[in-house]
């Protein structure tokens, strides 16, 4: 919307998509850039105008750009001097600097611009069109020609066109021009007119519209014009946005009328294959995207992505486009979040096209081909316009606009891309391990991103070698990172491994080496795992994962990952299951996990989870919705937890469809609880803790494709929503299938899940006080509340009288909980570290000026706490509190920002204020 990147025999590789569309095979790297693409998209030094680029156009190596600015710049990590450039400038496509030519335009009366540039089929001269009077002191009027080959304007051409001129195609003998005006040479001519190529003569040509032009392109064979624009009509017919007219006489050959009125068309480009537009619109129900359209100037495809497409260009079989694309939910691609301001396109369907959905076909997929920009300056569009230009053999694809930074770099106005020199390496992958029966492990990890490279070849090395045990290449997009795995069957029981992995692209960067992934090989099965993937779960997520924001899926094959919002606790101990299994931790107000990838869900399914919490706000165990990090418009097949501890399963098929447990089962007793929903050719039915909790016959609910969330999304509209979308709790052994269990499958699994009896002790700080900077000699140790912050400092100091480990366990986890206070703003967008206090403090004496020393090395932190007077956690170093069990311990609560954290002291009578210490204990 407008304003709005040797053992094959053993080794067995599992890389299915869930619907995806994306390619997982083990093939050997390829030598270029994925194709189709034909650019990188590394960034080149470029010289920027200090204001908005409007038009570009290329001839013989050399690229023109036109807009609203005074000067160009060098590139930032150059430096120079400026340059005057006064609404133009000519570059040399292989170096990004000026050339020599200079053009000037300017107006007597308000802010000249160039809105438009085309060059002659014989390249020699430049057209210009705009709002402006004279070019370099040649009176023209909103329309010049320029011969290149001398940079001057030609002054015998100076047809009168008193309104902005907004975009311009030249045949052979013909200049076409669309804009805002309503005649031309004082002859009638309303928004579009042709004149004489050579001489700037008016002709007879009429295609009055009656709103502005903005797009005008020449068909193929020249007989035709295509039309862009505002419009509703043309020459009295009928037509909005889009219509082809006679090149000849510019009679109505075509007309359109799906674009909704709130749309319009903004650019229009061609191939030999046929059209493309880009187009924009405002408000609800806008076209935003781009549109496919054949040589007979039917639709073929329309791609609606929202976000105010700008340019369409078309180049070897690809359509790049420049927009801030941020909602590709119809085209099955990313939900409506960040904006992406490059995207590229196959220019058609490759083989057969997909059915329609609304009437339109869905355009081509996305390509791996995504540099970054910004909103900028001026509207905040991004980039606006687009060109190829080639030299010395290298071709290069320029981009202009209202962009100020450039992957991430400063960069205004103008950038460039080559077709060589691919330097950017994938990222890193995150890699886990696991086992689950002896003789086989499964080693998994997020796909990479790569700028410019959707396939990437993976290599994976075990236990140090230098030598990868095996190679696997998978694809991957910006938006759309799916787990891959490959499962090593050359393991022995009760020994270790360890796995690191790399992603490599198709020029040969490669990624640094993955965080170690150790995993230790079981002599039996791991009973309620195994049982889990032998049922045939497609998701199966562990929370097992040490490295953020990856979670892994342990299915047998399912590879739907998923990817976490806010930090939530890892590995909180202990799990809901026997052995070394670990929990995740939500914090109830921003925290959830949602799956990788796109997918739909059958008739039939089943959602499994543990969960333990004391929370009287309720939130989403798990559901699916149509947004990923954003709350999902549409949602269906819940779990949730209502305010009072009640359980309810859900499905959407017209209307809600529920079962709730009983008024008086409730499951928010801080214990671990089983929970499971079915639906199938039976019905549906709501299972906890082994127990079938209610029925119902509703057989089917909303198809639609998209994602799975645990943890938190919206339950707007649902039955007895609870106070808060989001858990605050522990979740564990999420599992989705694709079928729906029987009553003794769930059951099966609640027997084999039995937690270990392990010891929770919580001990409350026996004496805590903070010091301030800035009143370095006052005592705060009677004060109901406590502050951490880095400048002007705040610390905070917390004693416990730790109990030691009962007789034949050791301690298993520990954590520090606190609670934000009630006061405005008590949150922090900042770090909060807990270190150990090696110095002597007393409540009572304890001042700034007296601030007792701290150890180095932190304990745990916390990434930011959200506003709101709620619990918090801070996972804390088990070794390090394990070696001071038994004795009176210290912690401080540091930061190193400026945003205070206020939490409640030991002295506050709040509920659940005063901090404790979480210690678990469990079997040796």
């Amino acid at each position: 919307m407008r304003r709005s990147r040797g053992l094959s025999a053993a080794l067995a590789l599992s890389l299915a998509g869930a619907g995806t569309g994306l390619g997982l095979v083990l093939t050997p790297e390829a030598a270029a850039i994925t194709p189709p693409v034909a650019f990188t998209a590394d960034e080149l030094p470029t010289w920027q105008p200090n204001g908005v680029v409007f038009a570009m156009e290329q001839a013989n190596g050399t690229v023109f750009a036109g807009g609203t600015f005074s000067a160009v710049l060098p590139p930032d990590a150059v430096g120079g001097a400026e340059q005057e450039a006064v609404n133009f400038v000519a570059l040399d496509a292989a170096t990004g600097e000026p050339t020599s030519c200079k053009l000037a335009f300017t107006v007597g009366d308000g802010t000249a611009t160039v809105r438009a540039l085309a060059v002659s089929k014989d390249k020699k001269t430049l057209y210009a069109g705009g709002y402006f009077g004279a070019v370099n002191g040649t009176p023209v009027s909103s329309l010049a020609a320029i011969d290149i080959e001398t940079c001057t304007p030609k002054a015998a051409f100076h047809p009168g066109v008193p309104a902005t001129v907004r975009a311009l195609d030249v045949s052979d003998d013909t200049l076409y021009v669309a804009g805002d005006f309503a005649a031309v040479e004082g002859q009638t001519r309303e928004r579009f007119a042709a004149v004489d190529a050579t001489s700037g003569a008016l002709k007879p040509w009429t295609a009055n519209a009656d709103e502005p032009g903005r797009a005008v392109k020449v068909s193929n064979d020249g007989k035709n014009v295509l039309l862009g624009g505002d419009f509703f009509a043309v020459n009295g017919t009928n037509t909005h946005a889009l219509a082809v007219v006679s090149a000849t006489t510019g009679a109505v050959t075509k007309t359109y009328s799906t674009i909704p009125s709130n749309s319009v068309v903004k650019h229009i480009s061609a191939d030999a294959t046929g059209y493309y537009t880009a187009n924009e619109g405002s408000g609800g129900g806008v076209f935003d995207g781009r549109m496919g359209l054949s040589t007979d100037f039917s639709e073929k495809w329309r791609d609606r992505c929202l976000g105010a497409t700008q340019y369409v260009l078309p180049y070897d079989g690809v359509l790049y486009s420049s927009s801030h694309a941020h909602d590709c939910s119809s085209e099955l691609e990313f939900p409506d979040g960040k904006r992406n301001y490059f995207l590229a396109q196959p220019t058609d369907h490759t083989g057969a096209a997909p059915a329609p959905v609304d009437g339109f076909v869905r355009g081509p997929r996305k390509l791996g081909w995504h540099p970054t920009a910004n909103d900028g300056v001026g509207e905040g569009i991004g980039p606006r316009v687009m060109s190829v230009a080639e030299k010395n053999g290298v071709k290069y694809l320029w981009a202009g606009g209202e962009f100020t930074l450039i992957n991430g770099q400063p960069q205004q106005g103008l950038t460039r891309f080559a077709n060589t020199g691919d330097v950017g390496a994938p990222t890193t992958p995150a890699a886990s391990a696991a086992s689950f029966r002896p003789g086989e492990a499964q080693v998994r990890w997020r796909t990479s991103y790569d700028q410019d490279d959707s396939r990437l070849t993976y290599r994976i090395y075990r236990n140090g070698s230098a030598t990868p045990i095996a190679t696997v290449t998978a694809d991957s997009l910006e938006f759309e990172r799916p787990q891959a795995s490959w499962n090593d069957t050359t393991v022995k029981a009760g020994q270790s491994y360890s796995y690191r992995v790399t992603a490599t692209d198709a020029a040969g960067n490669t990624s640094a080496l993955s965080a170690n992934a150790s995993v230790t090989v079981p002599a039996t099965a791991a009973a309620y795992p195994d049982r889990v993937r032998a049922d045939g779960a497609n998701l199966y997520w562990r929370y097992d994962d040490t490295v953020s924001p990856y979670v892994a899926d342990s299915s047998d094959g399912g590879n739907t990952s998923g990817i976490q919002v806010g930090a939530p606790a890892l590995r909180q101990s202990p799990g809901a299951v026997t052995g070394t299994s670990t929990a995740m931790g939500f914090n109830g107000t921003s925290q959830q996990v949602y799956s990788d990838h796109r997918q739909s869900v059958g008739a039939s399914f089943t959602v499994e989870t543990w969960f333990k919490t004391n929370t009287t706000r309720g939130g989403k165990l798990i559901g699916f919705g149509n947004n990923t990090v954003n709350n999902s418009g549409t949602t269906d097949k819940q779990l949730y937890m209502t305010n009072t501890g009640r359980l309810a399963f859900g499905v959407h098929n017209g209307s809600t469809r529920t079962i709730t447990t009983g008024l008086f089962e409730t499951y928010n007793d801080n214990k671990w609880h089983h929970v499971v929903g079915t639906q199938g050719p039976g019905g549906m039915t709501l299972y906890v803790d082994g127990q079938n909790k209610g029925t119902n016959s509703a057989t089917n609910s909303t198809p639609y494709a998209g994602f799975w969330h645990v943890g938190g999304d919206s339950l707007t509209s649902w039955p007895n929503r609870p106070t808060s979308n989001f858990f605050a709790g522990q979740i564990d052994e999420t599992a989705v299938y694709p079928t729906a269990l029987t009553q003794a499958q769930v059951k099966a699994h609640f027997d084999l899940a039995k937690a270990p009896a392990d010891t929770v002790s919580k001990v409350t700080a026996s004496e805590d006080t903070y010091v301030n900077q800035g009143a370095p000699g006052t005592v705060y140790g009677t004060s109901s509340s406590l502050a951490v912050r880095g400048t002007s400092a705040y610390e905070s100091y917390l004693r416990f009288t730790l109990p030691a480990a009962p007789a034949g366990q050791v301690l298993k986890a520990a954590a520090l909980q606190f609670k934000t206070s009630t006061q405005s703003g008590a949150g922090t967008a900042d770090t909060v570290s807990v270190v150990p206090v090696t110095g002597t403090w007393s409540g009572a004496a304890t001042t700034f000026t007296t601030k007792p020393a701290l150890g180095t090395t932190p304990l745990g932190s916390i990434a930011g706490v959200p506003d709101g007077s709620a619990v918090q956690n801070v996972e804390l170093d088990t070794a390090a509190v394990s070696a001071v069990l038994g004795s009176s311990y210290s912690l401080a609560l540091t930061s190193t920002g400026t945003d205070p954290l206020w939490l409640w002291s030991s002295e506050s009578t709040a509920a659940d204020a005063a901090p404790q210490l979480v210690l678990t204990f469990g079997q040796k």
